[in-house]
């Protein structure tokens, strides 16, 4: 017999194995002994209130043996070594989540990758932090997995009318992911994890039939009148049928092929600012109200911040709890920096991205770029930053404090970025209307969460690669591009996702949208 039941404890409990089975007990008003054992289905945090709680969702299996695997949603991967071939440009999230959704459908995905595998990444972004190089084709944007390859790996998300997320998180299950990402309410993976889940896709993909190329990258989509018939990579290869295109949102090359060769897209807006790092334990102490943190039981606190100031967004963006924050560069003459952490976000120092809206119609002195003028806007934050940088990726940092006051930093705190900080005047660095209003959405969010802002805190920059700067239009019901058949814009990189697990949605929907018209 099994019972499911909602239970809502104190951590001392939820996370101690024998009394979390003394209170299911209870619960059912039954011995202890009869419980054969129990799983969680579902588990989240509230610190709401001074006492935090943990609501947990259990499955009790009473007189019959527990399962030694919980039995999730599962795929079959046919061979399709000799099925219609479609060509996947990027194997980042969107990409891969395609090209095994169109195993699913039966079509063999042949899938282009500009950069690198994955462990060989690895090398290409230790030269970046240890000796200021970046490879434009392997880095920490491009390469297998993409961008969210060596991330956070944060699996959240609000997009869950497009698609189906527990399919997403079954089959990173499948891949390798731990329980964890199907229990928790806000489930990560970890930046050490990743690689390996990412790896076995690719195998997967390869022993269905798939193809998986690296080190191609495609220079051209080859059209007939308005359909695509395939694409050419810079080394003269083809690749032949219809094309979904998931590039990631640092494909600058693409959206200038697009652009130059009057393929519809559109100027999209993103976010710009910085990152801000707090020591870890600080931001425990005010999540959890405790001056002594999270204790022996909490995982490290996480914070999510929003206002608006002058009718503009200002927010914080991928919160990276016991993380570190690293050089995110795509190319020479960029200073980008991002989040990440591992999987036991187990480091001192907690960081987000603090970030403001910038629209396109706010970016009237670059309308002579035209399609392209939010991503030229978001290349010169970059150049300004790499230039004061003295052209290395030793960051421009600054007290949070001394920014909100418009002071000069005389000493920075330690830091978890491995390039190195060195004292900048960020307030001056970043353009006014976005410095402005970063100012102030500091000052509320300091008067909301009371520590929030202080000079233990430091602002490292750039962080501009929130989301895509282009929008590469689509028929909302087909998915196809406005103007071109067989072209299917997909993912972070063509403005329709933000996050690991809607990009792999848009991914999949795109994949079912090739098959329909393939079909």
């Amino acid at each position: 017999m099994t019972h499911e039941i909602q239970l809502r404890l104190t951590p001392e409990i939820a996370y101690e194995p024998e009394r979390l089975k003394q209170t299911i007990s209870k619960q059912l008003g039954i011995r202890s002994s009869e419980i054969s054992g129990y799983r969680l289905l579902k588990r989240s945090i509230d610190a709401r209130q001074r006492q935090v709680m943990v609501n947990l969702t259990v499955r009790v299996y009473i007189g019959e043996d527990v399962p030694l695997k919980t039995v999730y949603e599962t795929v079959e991967y046919p061979d399709v070594s000799t099925r219609n071939e479609v060509v996947v440009v990027g194997a980042g999230p969107a990409g891969l989540f395609a090209a095994l959704r169109l195993i699913e459908l039966g079509l063999k995905p042949i899938v282009l990758e500009r950069g690198k595998d994955v462990d060989s990444r690895r090398r290409d972004m230790a030269r970046i932090a240890r000796e200021g190089v970046v490879d434009p084709d392997s880095n920490y944007c491009f390469g297998e997995g993409g961008a969210g390859a060596y991330s956070d790996g944060k699996l959240y998300t609000r997009s869950k009318k497009r698609g189906s997320v527990d399919k997403i998180l079954a089959v990173f299950h499948a891949h390798g992911a731990a329980d964890d990402i199907l229990i928790d309410a806000h489930p990560h993976i970890g930046t050490d994890k990743l690689p390996g889940v990412i790896k076995a896709m690719r195998e997967q993909i390869i022993r269905s039939g798939g193809k998986v190329h690296f080190n191609t990258r495609v220079g051209k989509i080859l059209l007939d009148n308005d359909t695509v018939t395939g694409v050419s990579t810079a080394a003269g290869e083809t690749f032949l049928g219809p094309v979904i295109l998931a590039t990631g949102h640092s494909a600058r090359d693409i959206y200038h092929m697009l652009d130059d060769n009057h393929i519809k897209i559109e100027p999209k807006g993103i976010a710009v600012g910085v990152r801000l790092e707090h020591p870890q334990h600080l931001i425990d102490c005010i999540q959890y109200h405790s001056k002594n943190g999270r204790g022996r039981y909490l995982p490290a606190a996480e914070y999510t911040m929003l206002t608006r100031v002058d009718d503009r967004a200002v927010y914080s963006f991928c919160m990276c709890p016991g993380g570190f924050i690293i050089p995110a560069a795509s190319g020479p003459d960029q200073q980008v920096v991002n989040g990440m952490s591992p999987s036991n976000r187990g480091t001192r120092w907690a960081n987000s991205g603090m970030v403001v809206e910038v629209l396109p119609e706010d970016l009237t002195d670059y309308e002579q770029y035209g399609n392209l003028k939010v991503m030229k806007f978001q290349e010169e934050v970059e150049l300004n930053y790499f230039n004061e940088s003295k052209k290395s990726q030793n960051a421009p940092a600054q007290r949070m404090l001394d920014f909100v006051n418009g002071h000069e930093s005389k000493t920075l705190p330690e830091t978890s970025y491995a390039p190195g900080i060195h004292p900048s005047r960020i307030d001056k660095l970043l353009p006014p209307f976005i410095a402005n209003r970063l100012r102030k959405g500091f000052a509320e969010f300091g008067r909301k969460s009371r520590g929030f802002l202080t000079n233990d805190a430091v602002l490292i920059g750039a962080e501009t690669r929130t989301s895509s700067p282009v929008r590469i239009p689509r028929n909302n019901e087909t998915l196809q591009h406005v103007e071109i058949k067989g072209l299917f814009p997909c993912g972070e990189g063509a403005g329709y996702a933000g996050g690991i697990v809607s990009a792999a949605i848009d991914g999949e929907r795109c994949a079912d949208a090739v098959a329909n018209y393939l079909s």
